[in-house]
């Protein structure tokens, strides 16, 4: 697979579109069993709040990657994407109830670089608090 977005088609500021992801329990639960961390801080209730949190949490790198989804929907091929960071800012907290949690994501390029590369700067909300800070991924443009 190649990007579709051709490098000389985007201006700084170009926004990419916004999505809204939906988290429930049986996600984190599917979520663990693909990758393998069972951290009880990411489905028993008990626990999570033993250790001083106020409910269940997603797993960061679930967050991270619900975000990463943004930014290879927009581009068309996710190996397109030659780097990606973020910072751990809040967690998404997923209530045990029929609707969960949501992770709203929006992005815009903020810099192009150079070899047909630019900037996206993600921008992660849950329950109103930002959840990922300083949220880049470089991508490699047609």
């Amino acid at each position: 697979m190649t990007a579709k977005i051709a490098y000389d088609d985007i201006e700084v500021g170009t926004e990419l579109p916004a999505q809204t992801f939906p988290v429930t329990r049986a996600t984190l639960v599917q979520y663990a069993g693909a990758s393998g961390d069972f951290n009880p801080i990411h489905w028993n209730e008990k626990f999570a709040v033993g250790v001083g949190l106020p409910d269940v949490i997603a797993h960061g790198m679930f967050t991270m990657a619900e975000a990463a989804r943004v930014v290879t929907d927009w581009v068309g091929d996710p190996g397109a994407v030659v780097e990606y960071g973020v910072r751990f800012t809040k967690p998404v907290v997923v209530p045990n109830d029929d609707e969960g949690a949501t992770i709203e994501i929006g992005a815009k390029v903020a810099a192009k670089l150079d070899d047909n590369t630019v900037r996206v700067d993600l921008t992660a909300m849950s329950a109103g608090q930002k959840v990922l800070g300083r949220a880049q991924a470089v991508v490699r443009l047609a």
